[in-house]
C-alpha cells in the first residue's frame, strides 16, 4: 500500500464517517480517482472504520458506559418486577431507542450489495445524487433546529425514524451522521440529544459493516502491510474524533447548513465530472496520471 494514499484515505474516512458529509461517498470518490479498488481498498476500508469506531467510544465514552451498566440493571429489573417502561431514566430510554433503531436497518443489511453495488462500480454520478441528495436532508434540519427533546422524551415512533434515515445512509453518499442527525431534528430533539443519539447509534452499524466485510477479506490472500494499516487506523481515529467535536460546536452555533453547501458543491461536482468521464471515455484517474 501507498503510505500517501493511506493517510490521504484515513484523513477522509476520519473527516467524513462523522462530518455529515457520507464517508463511503468520499472514499468511493477518491478510490476512484486514486485508481485504489478490488482486495487492497476493501481490507484499508474495514481498518479505517475501526479507527472512527474508536474515536465513538472516546467521544462518548461517558454515555455510552451508562448505557452498558443501564443494560445490566434492566435485566435484573425484569427479573426482580421492578421494570418500568414510563419510570425509564433518560440514559436506560435512550440504550432501548439505540437497540429499536438497529433492527431497522438489520433487514436492509441482508440485501446491503443492493445499497452499495454502485460503490466502486468505476461511475461517480449515481455517488454525486446521493451526495445532493445529502444536501437536501441538511438544508431542511436547519429548519427543524429548535427541537427541546431529550432522552427522557423519546419514544418508539422516534426511534423508528431515526432508523430508517439509517437506512437510507447504506446508499454511497448520503452521510449516516447527516441523515441521522437530521432525522433526530425532524422528530424534535434537541441539539446536543441528536448528535448524540446519531453517533451512538453509529456503533453497531460501524461494527456490523466491518464484521461483515471482515468475513470477506478474511479470504483474502493479499499480503498485508501491518504498518500501513496501522497508521490509517491511528490516524482515522483522532481525525474522527476531531470531526465529533467540530460537528457538536457547529450544530450548537446554528452553522450546520455549511455542511449542505459543501454536499450540494461536492454532489454537482461529481455528476459533472462523472457525466464527462462517459461522454469523453476518459476517468479522472487516467487524467490525472497522464
Amino acid at each position: 500500500m501507498d503510505y500517501i494514499t493511506v493517510i490521504i484515505q484515513a484523513v477522509v474516512q476520519g473527516l467524513t464517517e462523522f462530518l455529515p458529509v457520507s464517508s463511503s461517498g468520499h472514499l468511493s470518490v477518491v478510490q476512484h480517482i486514486t485508481g485504489v479498488d478490488g482486495e487492497a481498498a476493501l481490507i484499508l476500508s474495514i481498518v479505517l472504520h475501526l479507527g472512527t469506531l474508536a474515536a465513538v467510544f472516546a467521544a462518548f465514552w461517558g454515555t455510552i458506559w451508562g448505557m452498558i451498566k443501564e443494560f445490566f440493571l434492566t435485566i435484573g429489573d425484569i427479573f426482580t418486577g421492578k421494570f418500568s417502561w414510563r419510570g425509564m431514566n433518560g440514559t436506560r430510554r435512550m440504550m432501548f431507542m439505540i437497540i429499536i433503531a438497529t433492527f431497522v436497518l438489520v433487514p436492509f443489511m441482508l440485501i446491503e450489495d443492493f445499497f452499495t453495488g454502485k460503490q466502486g462500480d468505476g461511475d461517480i454520478v449515481f455517488e454525486g445524487v446521493a451526495f445532493l441528495f445529502t444536501a437536501l436532508l441538511l438544508f431542511l434540519s436547519d429548519r427543524c433546529s429548535d427541537g427541546v427533546k431529550t432522552a427522557e422524551d423519546m419514544t418508539i415512533k422516534d426511534a423508528l425514524a431515526v432508523g430508517l434515515f439509517q437506512v437510507a445512509a447504506l446508499f454511497p453518499g448520503v452521510s449516516r451522521s447527516g441523515s441521522t442527525t437530521a432525522g433526530g431534528l425532524f422528530c424534535g430533539f434537541d441539539k446536543q440529544t441528536s448528535v448524540t443519539f446519531a453517533f451512538i447509534l453509529g456503533i453497531p452499524a460501524i461494527l456490523g459493516g466491518s464484521v461483515l466485510e471482515l468475513g470477506e477479506a478474511l479470504h483474502s490472500e493479499m499480503e498485508l502491510d501491518w504498518a500501513a494499516l496501522g497508521i490509517g487506523f491511528v490516524i482515522s481515529a483522532i481525525v474522527g474524533f476531531m470531526a465529533i467535536k467540530l460537528v457538536s460546536w457547529l450544530l450548537k452555533k446554528n452553522r450546520f447548513k455549511i455542511f449542505g453547501v459543501y454536499t450540494l458543491i461536492i454532489g454537482l461536482l461529481c455528476v459533472g465530472f462523472g457525466l464527462w468521464e462517459h461522454i469523453s471515455g476518459e476517468s479522472l484517474f487516467s487524467l490525472i496520471n497522464g
